[in-house]
């Protein structure tokens, strides 16, 4: 007998960390600092993270914070069908798609006394991408924001945020799907090499609605996200990319959850990092770390769910650690599959053996294996412009490899 399928949306009790039958979707979350204990090196969520290095954003001894620098760019052909605008604290349109999950993200909230909110209106179909560029604060500064993108519904929009600049900065991102929506959105963080990121952001997925969110990570001393995927009603379809590369000094980070809570709904995941450190200068020598974690929990409400999740990481050279851990939580045998892998290696020996020969050298062998490894993520990007702006950026990161 097949269990009927309940389409209503699904009540979510968070627990905090430790507790009996807590499962990865009832993260603790919360707009308060006070309710945060200060993390530490051994918790599950912070184990990886380089914790000294965080400026104070994890446990309060930062500087004092400013407001972020956030400016909104519509093309004209889109402005009657975008509103841009400045939401107060308290505004009942903030923390819709979820509350902070770490005491980071809550810093940042209580630190900002207005959010940037942007509005695609129902039954727009926008002609360009509305861009979002997020400068830091400067060197030595912080920072703090709160941004919300909306679509109503039937609405169809592309966005494209852009990190740039140096110091620290923390925030909290919400991306809200009307139902029947179409939402494409790129995350670019082009930090100078000295900044610090920490960022949660939600993505909640309203009935029939599609959302394809790529991030791309290259700039930074230290960033880290933590994406939150979350249904609403059926039908909903999300694609989550990712590609990043890691230069010695640099640590990426990528703790992302997808929460089937909902019937017939659908994700897939896929991430693509590479990384090089310097074998060259010895014991003066700098690593490059990334770390990459996927949960994605299905539950006992969640039949007729399709997931699938994956994470490759290329080591270019040594002094380069990848850390890899895809988590799948499966509460129901009602679904229609679900599945994960990870791999971190080092070039494929039969890849190098081809390409060589054929009379490419082993350095350029190297790179063009590097470049059809993240265009398998880039290529699903719609708009020409931003895939441009991609791919020279990996152009940029291969001009100055050590292969």
């Amino acid at each position: 007998m097949t269990t009927p399928l309940t389409e209503t949306e699904a009540t979510i009790t968070p627990v905090k960390a430790g507790t009996d039958h807590q499962t990865k979707g009832d993260r603790f979350s919360s707009f308060k600092v006070e309710d945060f204990s200060v993390p530490r090196g051994k918790d599950e969520d912070w184990r990886f993270t380089p914790l000294r290095s965080l400026r104070g954003l994890h446990d309060g001894s930062a500087q004092p914070g400013q407001r972020a620098d956030v400016s909104v760019n519509v093309s004209e052909s889109d402005a009657a069908s975008v509103s841009v605008s400045t939401l107060e604290k308290g505004d009942d349109r903030l923390g819709r798609a979820g509350a902070p999950v770490d005491r980071a993200a809550a810093q940042a909230w209580e630190g900002t006394e207005s959010a940037d909110y942007v509005l695609v209106k129902k039954d727009a179909v926008l002609e360009d991408a509305v861009t979002i560029t997020v400068t830091g604060p400067g060197e030595d500064k912080v920072s703090y924001g709160t941004l919300v993108v909306e679509l109503e519904a039937h609405a169809e929009a592309v966005v494209f945020v852009r990190y740039e600049g140096s110091g620290a900065h923390s925030d909290n991102v919400e991306f809200i799907l009307g139902n029947g929506s179409k939402l494409t959105t790129v995350v670019f963080e082009d930090w100078n090499r000295d900044a610090v990121h920490l960022s949660n952001s939600h993505i909640q997925v309203g009935r029939d609605a599609t959302v394809r969110h790529t991030y791309a990570c290259f700039g930074g001393e230290i960033v880290r996200s933590v994406p939150h995927v979350r249904y609403t009603a059926p039908g909903g379809d999300a694609e989550l990319l990712g590609l990043y590369f890691a230069d010695a000094g640099q640590y990426f980070e990528q703790r992302l959850l997808v929460d089937h809570s909902i019937s017939n709904c659908r994700s897939n995941v896929l991430y693509k990092g590479a990384l090089q450190g310097e074998p060259t200068k010895g014991s003066s020598a700098r690593d490059a770390r990334t770390a990459w974690i996927g949960d994605v929990l299905i539950r006992p409400e969640a039949t007729g769910t399709d997931t699938y999740e994956k994470n490759n990481n290329l080591l270019l050279t040594s002094g380069a650690r990848a850390d890899s851990v895809p988590n799948l939580e499966i509460q129901t045998g009602e679904i229609v599959g679900a599945g994960h892998a990870a791999t971190v290696g080092r070039f494929d020996d039969e890849q190098m053996f081809y390409l060589q020969s054929r009379g490419i050298s082993r350095a350029e062998a190297k790179m063009l294996i590097v470049r059809g490894f993240f265009t398998d993520v880039i290529r699903r990007i719609p708009l020409e412009r931003i895939r441009e702006q991609l791919e020279n950026k990996v152009e940029e990161e291969l001009s100055n490899t050590v292969l």
